[in-house]
Parts: C-alpha cells; structure tokens; sequence
C-alpha cells in the first residue's frame, strides 16, 4: 500500500488544505462481490512479452481512466470504489508488473518501467488517451507516465502522492525525520513464503477507520504471495531511488490532488512539496481519512473524483 520508508520519516505537522464534510464509512464488501470482482481479470500480453492481467469494465465508448495500485496491492484496490465512480467512464485496472496476476520478473521495477508497461497496455488495448488515477506507489506511476507521455494523457488524479522530501530539510525538518515510522527495516527482514497474518502485514494494511477485515484479508494474502526479493526490490527501485521532483515540471495534464487528513505516510513535508510543484493542480483533504481514503469512504472519493473528471 505504499508504506516508503525514506517518506514516512517525518512526524505530523501543521498544514492548511482545504477540509470536505465528513461522510458515512464504506459498506462491508462480501467474499462474492470480491470474487466476481477478480474474476473479471484477463491476462494481456504485452509487445516485450510481459503479462499483465487487468480489468477492462464500463462502456467501450466511455472515457478512459486508467486506475493505478500502491505498493505490494492488486487491481482489487479499487474495488471498494468501481461501483460509486460515473457509469460513464471504461475503467482500465491493471496489476503492476511483480504484482497480483502479472508478471514477476528479476528485474525491473523503477517508477519508468512501471509506467513504460502501461503505454504498452494501453496500446494493446487500443487506447489512444487515458485519464490517470493512481495511489501511493500508483500516483508516482502516475506522475512518470504524465511526464513522459503528454499526449496519451488526459486528466491526473493523484490520491496519497507526494513531491519528495524537500531537497534543503530545516534541523527541525531533519530531526523529525529520524523519529518517524520506518518500514525498510521490517521489509529487508521479510522471508519467504511470508505469513498474510503476522504482525507487520497487519500493521501494513492498518487503517484509522474501519476498512472491510474479508477485503483486507484477501489483499495480504496476495501481498504474502508477491516475492519477498520483489518486495525490496521495488522498494529500492521504485521508491527510494526516485527524485521526483525532477519530473514534476513536466507534468502540464489537469490535476486532482487527494490526501487523507491522518495518512501517516505521506505527511506534511512531502504533501507541501508537491503541491509547491503543482500550483495549479486542485486539491482535497478527508478529514479523519488514512493513507486509503478509498477504501474508508469511497462514496466521497469518487464524487470528487467524478466532478474532476467529467467536468468540461
């Protein structure tokens, strides 16, 4: 779900955003609408010859939105949301490669690669243009794939993103650092085969509100499955190398910032910087809301997301 150790070095602090009214929390998800929800994967065969399984749900005619998985998560991220977002868009949900049904290679898992297979998703299916929404290790996916190709990019909806730590940190800012949550050091202890029921996947998934427990079992039994050497490797590849703010000039599309208020991962600093680099991106906070406002309230989310989206 995206948990970076580098950005989840910092403690909360004070900052202005914008605050939404408080909405009821997501209805249980029960083992059949999870069910059918996975059975709708398709294995589709890149041009380099990866796999990637994917849903391809909604009108063929409508518009594209490509839905992008954090870290060690699965297209099934999004079920909670599918079916409150517009019937008006095809929704596009692949797993990452080293991810869910996808491909596990050896090698390579940098923010480029991630976002290199989905221009070739999209050309496989035949779409010219997408809008992008993406969360967490997604929403970096999701700024890369902006950056790099324009003009397969319609809109930009980043949910739990970040700008990077600030490249000149205050000694407050440093120190703040140092006393943060840090979850490298349980990753590079991981072993496999890794148990979905230990404390760190459970503390991994852990949410400030109510999150259907069937939903999160069946996301870490999928994480336990992903290899714990794919684990370190898109941590080391994807995240901890990534200076984002290097491409975050190129990034011209419309764009939807989404934070919830108590996500312990992507704090102040990093929010701050993004939107320094965004100025003219929108913006929501959810009061009360983790790292997976989504999940926790997924009507709110996607009427903000809807009225983005849609409007002309």
């Amino acid at each position: 779900m995206g948990r970076y150790a580098r950005h989840a070095r910092c403690l909360l602090a004070a900052m202005a955003m914008a605050a939404l009214p408080a909405i009821a929390h997501a209805a249980p998800l029960d083992a059949a609408a999870i069910a059918r929800f996975d059975g709708r994967k398709q294995a589709v065969k890149l041009d380099d010859g990866m796999t990637m399984s994917v849903i391809d749900m909604g009108p063929r005619d409508g518009i594209p939105v490509i839905l992008i998985h954090g870290y060690t998560d699965s297209a099934r991220d999004w079920l909670p949301i599918v079916s409150d977002l517009s019937p008006r868009l095809r929704l596009i949900i692949p797993d990452l490669r080293g991810h869910g049904g996808s491909s596990k290679p050896e090698c390579c898992y940098t923010v480029v690669d991630f976002a290199y297979d989905l221009k070739r998703l999209m050309d496989r299916l035949h779409v010219s243009r997408a809008d992008i929404v993406g969360h967490s290790l997604g929403s970096i996916v999701a700024q890369s794939f902006a950056e790099t190709w324009p003009e397969r990019t319609g809109k930009v909806v980043l949910i739990s993103s970040t700008g990077g730590e600030k490249p000149c940190p205050t000694a407050a800012e440093r120190r703040n650092r140092q006393t943060g949550m840090d979850f490298r050091t349980p990753i590079l202890a991981l072993r496999d085969p890794i148990d979905p029921e230990s404390a760190f996947m459970k503390e991994w998934w852990s949410s400030p509100t109510p999150v259907d427990p069937a939903f999160l079992a069946r996301q870490r039994e999928d994480a336990a499955r992903i290899p714990a050497k794919v684990w370190l490797a898109i941590l080391d590849q994807g995240l901890a190398s990534t200076n984002i703010q290097a491409g975050l000039p190129r990034l011209r599309a419309p764009t939807l910032l989404i934070w919830g208020e108590k996500d312990p991962i992507m704090l102040p600093e990093v929010r701050q910087t993004l939107i320094d680099a965004l100025p003219q991106a929108k913006r929501a906070i959810f009061p009360g809301l983790g790292h997976n406002p989504f999940w926790e309230k997924p009507r709110a989310v996607a009427d903000t997301i809807d009225s983005f989206l849609l409007a002309p």
